[in-house]
């Protein structure tokens, strides 16, 4: 039998991120991008769900529970489910920083609340049978630097507020680490913030494999770089010797897993600061075995952890032309089928 889990997903967001009035290309809507993901097949297998962004234009945050029931239709009707979903806590969709005044803080909590309550309803219409609530801190690496510890002091301690509301829906939250997020933008910087947290039942990590290969190479904290500053692309022994440290520190926290593709460059758009870049699953210049990559984060000692129900490709800042290519998303499924076959199991 073929394996079955972890369940294949798309991201509904790169719809949004990095477009818009304040960026190059406009946005693309919900129904698009629900498009792309159902009609995307490769021999026979197709997404079994879309991971969404609980912001306008794609969900509201402030939807209304004829709304979510319409949502929950719309994405049945196409023979998917609803994964993960993210917060909106950024300060452009009515958040704030984690470790901002106590006025943004509040911002930043009342957004986890609202988007807790969004996911829950979700599941109860049976429409999210899986997935977390996706959270960041919101603030940037440099205004974090003025203050390492006191700033992170002030991140876990929203953390720690979030986790208790999250608690309270029945939701997890997993931390996305990212380049361009204060307290979360190195390896070593996301672990001493989740440790702090220290609530594992609630707060995990979301391992992008776009983002966590710039974590290697130390951009915005050269201190913490775990590749050699003369390493040279295809020395795999290096480079597996600095992935298993990488997977070892963050794999026990990971429970949300995005499959990915990056050129060791970063890149940026709109109102979201430079991170690392998407690229295309077959992009010639990509650094990463996908597969073989993908399994650093999935098994722990050779064996499965089981921890990822779901596993999700994330396109974001990809260009609008890019994303209305049908072959884009068959070379994305390809290669998570791949993922799945090599590290899923049956249930």
């Amino acid at each position: 039998m073929s394996n079955n889990f972890p369940k294949l997903h798309n991201a509904g967001w790169p719809g949004v991120v990095g477009k818009g009035p304040d960026a190059e290309e406009p946005f693309l809507d919900l129904d698009t991008m629900i498009d792309h993901t159902a009609n995307a097949e490769v021999d026979g297998v197709k997404f079994d769900g879309i991971d969404l962004f609980l912001s306008a234009p794609h969900v509201d945050i402030e939807s209304t529970d004829d709304d979510l029931k319409a949502l929950a239709d719309k994405v049945q009707a196409r023979g998917l489910n609803i994964g993960s979903v993210v917060a909106p806590i950024w300060p452009p969709t009515g958040g704030g920083p984690a470790m901002g005044t106590d006025e943004e803080r509040g911002k930043f909590l009342e957004m986890v609340q609202k988007g807790c309550g969004i996911a829950k309803k979700l599941r109860e219409l049976g429409v999210r049978p899986y997935g977390i609530v996706r959270i960041d801190s919101a603030s940037g690496p440099g205004d974090w630097a003025a203050d390492p510890a006191g700033n992170t002091a002030k991140i876990v301690e929203t953390f720690k507020q979030a986790c208790d509301i999250a608690a309270d829906h029945g939701e997890r939250l997993a931390a996305e680490g990212e380049i361009c997020w204060g307290g979360m933008h190195s390896w070593r910087a996301m672990l001493d913030t989740l440790e702090g947290v220290g609530r594992p039942d609630v707060l995990g990590f979301q391992a992008d494999m776009a983002h966590t290969l710039l974590y290697l190479m130390g951009y915005n904290a050269p201190e913490h770089r775990l590749l050699p500053e003369d390493f040279e692309w295809g020395d795999d022994d290096t480079f597996y010797e600095a992935y298993t440290k990488l997977t070892d520190a963050l794999r026990p926290w990971t429970i949300d897993f995005h499959v990915a593709q990056n050129d060791a460059t970063v890149h940026g758009s709109g109102s979201h600061d430079k991170t690392g870049r998407h690229c295309q699953a077959d992009d010639p210049n990509g650094k990463l075995d996908i597969t073989t990559a993908a399994g650093y984060w999935l098994r722990e000692n050779g064996e499965l952890t089981k921890e990822c129900k779901v596993i999700c490709w994330d396109g974001c800042m990809f260009p609008n032309s890019v994303m209305g290519d049908p072959n884009t998303w068959n070379a994305i499924l390809g290669a998570m089928v791949k993922v799945r076959e090599a590290h899923g199991w049956s249930e």
